[in-house]
């Protein structure tokens, strides 16, 4: 099955619209691509919520286009530019709307609230109206969300009416001040946080169910709603019920979602892990129906934005996660004209053919599995106050700590997990005793939670305290980490720029692998221990707060490869990347066995070594040079290595002789 390219472009509602829609339809025949999605008013061409003679062009246009699209073979779809309103940027609103209201009171001059009934009137006849075109799909933009509507501080949703909302929950009258105040409040959740995205959900629901009955009936049910996301951690904040919004879209039982999952413009290739974890996560939030488009978009525009090699390494992250499509978004969304980007579609042509090799859908991954709560944000401790933003956690920091040191990570469940920071307040008693009893790694924030949840026997470590940068007392600041046993003995590693660490004293039986010291050599704490507690389960647990800041290097690499290994306990089964920096694992379960991804996230060529924990294997190898054919390349494999702390790690590991280009993809395949 090959790869399908969905190229969102817009065109301007001029005259001469027809002659664009030719011209486009002639790029797409030259550059492989399968669907046009249609971009109207968007940007520069955004004049505000269209209506009246403005929304009668802009009609005017899509059906123009979208004849002379389907008569060239493409299927059409169609993404009006906004819902809520992206940002302000000088509009005002011209049709009555209620404004979204910020956090600290800021009143938006363009951007509607979803509680307003004008608002909902609007959109659900605006996207009835274009669904009378039978487009393929009719996209809700990533304004469809509580967040990021400059210039309110954080986002909206604290407007009159939702906070009428809320009173009929708390049962007496509320105002935005001491909404935010509770909401935000440090310690244990305040009720209210809880109540305020049961409203927040709620009009998100109501809105999506009303777009879809309008949809499905202007079209009698032909068109579908596809629905682009942001990042997890934030649409935890709003309160956002995954599975409830796609039924909501839902149209005879079908939806598409467009994941955002790269960044915009160019980016360090260490960042393709971002893309990996963005992926995994969000396959796991959707239902299983909905189909996943994910978005690569250069803006504001082509390759003076985002590299060639970069967006082809994107695709390629996309395609690897099982895709449906790839949602292409790499023309000036101001130009009109995509005969004038033959680079563009050069582009297209020469990253066909891995993305070809690579079309499938994928059943299952493996690794380290993340933390994957829709709910996070309803339990997070807040230490300031006063921001919303405190309140999005998600598995970012740790799947990039993985990732980049070179252990694959999943969604999926599995017999070691991670636990991070604040997500440790988001499970259950049950489902925390479950992971202690398997093989769990921990950092200092999550370990002092579960002490203070009654878990402190099953650690292996007394968490006395977590210290802040700066605090008074004890032997003085906290500066370096020294490995005290197995081959990286007496090396050292920064804790330096921590904002905080856990001061962890062993138990009985624990061992203590790094010791933390100040500036002048004193012992301030244990840096990272491990434990096999009473029942059965492996514990590894490191002082750090904020691994994020904390500085890669071979020594923290062998330290973090030993714990994995030693958390699986003695059914090792997962493959660990060495051979060169931030060397970015993606594992799956294939049909006919296994296969092992390689990025490389650095700019010098790498030689990946994979180390296999049980055996060694014949693996089939394809390098992927950035838009280039894909090539077969011999491996060899070599027998056993140990770790860094000197225990029995792997039974053997696969090396290539060909090096592994900057950004550039090695497949390893085997039974």
């Amino acid at each position: 099955m090959p790869a399908r390219y969905q190229l969102r472009f817009q065109l301007h509602p001029t005259p001469d619209a027809a002659e664009r829609a030719a011209e486009l339809a002639s790029f797409c025949r030259e550059s492989g691509v399968e669907e046009v999605v249609l971009l109207l008013a968007a940007e520069e061409l955004y004049p505000g919520h269209p209506a009246g003679a403005v929304e009668d062009r802009l009609y005017d246009t899509a059906a123009t286009a979208a004849a002379v699209l389907r008569a060239a073979g493409l299927d059409v779809s169609l993404n009006p530019w906004v819902t809520l309103g992206h940002a302000d940027r000088g509009r005002a609103d011209r049709l009555g709307f209620a404004p979204m209201v910020g956090p600290d009171g800021t009143v938006a001059t363009a951007q509607a609230s979803p509680a307003c009934p004008r608002f909902r009137s609007w959109i659900t006849a605006h996207y009835a109206r274009f669904a009378e075109l039978d487009f393929r799909v009719l996209w809700l933009e990533d304004d469809f969300r509580y967040h990021n509507h400059a210039p309110l501080p954080w986002g909206g949703g604290f407007e009159p009416l939702m906070m009428e909302r809320l009173a009929e929950l708390v049962g007496e009258p509320v105002d935005r001040e001491r909404v935010v105040a509770a909401v935000t409040a440090p310690g244990p959740p305040h009720p209210w946080r809880a109540l305020l995205q049961q409203v927040w959900r709620t009009v998100q629901l109501e809105v999506a169910t009303e777009v879809a009955a309008a949809v499905a009936k202007a079209s009698d049910g032909r068109t579908r709603l596809g629905l682009m996301s942001s990042e997890p951690g934030v649409h935890s904040v709003e309160g956002r019920d995954w599975p409830a919004l796609f039924d909501a879209l839902a149209i005879d039982g079908q939806a598409w979602h467009r994941p955002h999952f790269a960044r915009y413009s160019d980016a360090p290739g260490r960042e393709l892990s971002f893309s990996v974890w963005m992926l995994e996560v969000q396959r796991a939030l959707r239902p299983r129906y909905v189909r996943s488009a994910p978005e690569v978009e250069n803006w504001p525009h082509t390759a003076w934005s985002k590299s060639d090699t970069q967006t082809w390494s994107e695709l390629v992250a996309a395609q690897l996660a099982g895709s449906d499509a790839l949602f292409l978004n790499l023309h000036p969304m101001q130009s009109g004209a995509a005969g004038r980007f033959p680079q563009v579609a050069e582009l297209l042509r020469r990253s066909r053919p891995a993305l070809d090799l690579l079309a499938g859908p994928v059943a299952h991954t493996h690794g380290v599995t993340l933390p994957v709560r829709q709910d996070a944000a309803a339990h997070v401790r807040t230490r300031r106050g006063g921001d919303l933003a405190e309140l999005a956690v998600d598995p970012g920091p740790a799947a990039d700590h993985l990732l980049r040191y070179g252990v694959p990570v999943t969604a999926e469940d599995g017999p070691v997990r991670v636990l991070f920071g604040q997500l440790a307040w988001a499970y259950g008693d049950a489902e925390l005793r479950r992971m202690l009893a398997d093989g769990l790694l921990l950092d200092g924030t999550a370990a002092h939670i579960l002490r203070a949840r009654g878990f402190g026997e099953l650690l292996g470590v007394t968490v006395e305290e977590v210290v802040e940068r700066g605090a008074a007392g004890g032997p003085g600041p906290y500066a370096l980490e020294r490995v005290l046993t197995g081959e990286g003995a007496g090396a050292y590693l920064s804790v330096n720029v921590q904002p905080a660490l856990a001061r962890l004293r062993p138990a009985a039986g624990a061992e203590t692998w790094t010791e933390i010291l100040t500036p002048d050599h004193r012992f301030w704490g244990a840096g990272r221990c491990v434990f096999t507690n009473e029942l059965g389960g492996r514990v590894a647990v490191t002082a750090a707060t904020a691994v994020e800041l904390l500085p890669h290097d071979d020594d923290g690499q062998r330290l973090l490869h030993a714990a994995v290994r030693y958390l699986e306990g003695d059914a090792p089964t997962l493959p660990l990347v060495t051979g060169g920096p931030h060397l970015i694992p993606r594992l799956t379960r294939t049909e006919h066995g296994w296969r092992l991804a390689v990025a490389n996230g650095s700019a010098d060529p790498a030689y990946p070594r994979v180390h296999l924990p049980s055996g060694a294997v014949h693996a089939e190898g394809v390098l992927l040079r950035p838009l280039a054919e894909p090539e077969q390349v011999a491996t060899t494999v070599t027998a056993a290595t140990t770790s860094a702390v000197g225990t029995a790690a792997t039974a053997g590991f696969v090396e290539v002789a060909e090096p592994l280009p900057h950004r550039g993809w090695l497949l390893l395949d085997w039974r």
